[in-house]
């Protein structure tokens, strides 16, 4: 199972009962955050998940609410005594923006690593992903002012076990779980495979996270039958739309039409204008396109099973 938390839904500016959209996921013990904006690290403290966990850092792009936490994020992280690597993932010049902003936290206990999307690694990075701590990291442009990318993380999930097609084979019982573990053993000089006896892969489980962009024809088929779409909503009022487009950003019933295309099992609203005070307010706009529409609020959560594990 994958936990899923907003920890902020503001855009621009962190307002007294909003912080800056950021998305954290648990996987397993290991955790993974999308864009952290300042004070991003309180309403970690808040959510009460810890922060020595957090494997991977991504960032969608290099506007201030969305990564001038990362300073006052990695000192939490290292006060709470980690001391394993942590991997970073941004658009071209990530390491520039990291060495910039680690002036004021010159000294960890860990190694980070940086893993820029360049021009000429977008195209791997986008068709085969990034595998890091669990999470199947794939990317797709965005369309914002400067260059943006929209983050996918899918968790697989192996086939089942067929234990009547192992003993149909001699495979023997004692390292059946080493099998189906690691998908590989090894006895009295016999190798065994895990395709020998693992039937086909079964549906995972799917979150898609974009904000600070314009739609794009892409859009519909990144996010395609993901559990949950996590997409901004500058405005929800439709004519904001114009407003919006000119800084590159979208409405709710934009974010609402990309659900539904994309045929998401659930939309959240995020990335509000400091303006809209009641980001509910405006949410038939959403709901009249994608009906399983919703807005936002910093620390909503949700627990996403496997298809068969729901109850």
């Amino acid at each position: 199972m994958l936990d899923v938390c907003l920890l902020g839904t503001g855009g621009m500016m962190p307002l007294p009962n909003r912080f800056l959209t950021s998305l954290m996921c648990r996987l397993n013990g290991k955790m993974l955050v999308i864009d952290c904006g300042e004070a991003t690290q309180i309403s970690i403290a808040l959510l009460g998940w810890g922060f020595k966990s957090i494997d991977v850092i991504c960032f969608t792009h290099f506007h201030a609410d969305h990564v001038s936490g990362l300073p006052g994020l990695l000192l939490a992280m290292s006060n709470s005594g980690r001391e394993e690597d942590v991997t970073l993932i941004g658009p071209q010049g990530l390491n520039h923006v990291v060495n910039g902003l680690r002036v004021i936290a010159p000294r960890l206990p860990f190694n980070i690593n940086c893993i820029e999307i360049t021009p000429d690694k977008f195209l791997e990075i986008a068709q085969n992903g990034i595998l890091t701590a669990g999470f199947q990291i794939s990317v797709s442009k965005a369309r914002h002012q400067i260059p943006c990318f929209s983050y996918r993380l899918d968790i697989s999930r192996k086939g089942k076990f067929d234990p009547e097609r192992a003993k149909s084979l001699g495979i023997p019982l004692k390292v059946w779980s080493t099998l189906q573990k690691m998908g590989y053993a090894k006895l009295d000089g016999v190798e065994y495979f895990d395709h020998m006896v693992m039937g086909e892969d079964r549906k995972g489980i799917s979150v898609a996270y974009c904000t600070d962009s314009r739609p794009t024809k892409f859009l519909p088929e990144f996010i395609n039958e993901v559990d949950l779409f996590i997409c901004e909503g500058l405005y929800g009022d439709n004519d904001k739309k114009e407003k919006a487009a000119e800084h590159g950003h979208m409405i709710y019933s934009e974010a609402a039409e990309i659900a539904k295309a994309g045929n998401a099992k659930e939309l959240w609203l995020t990335h509000f204008s400091p303006a809209m005070t009641n980001p509910k307010e405006f949410l038939r706009n959403a709901r009249d396109i994608f009906p399983k529409s919703f807005a936002g609020y910093d620390r909503i959560c949700k627990t996403l099973t496997f298809e068969d594990e729901a109850k």
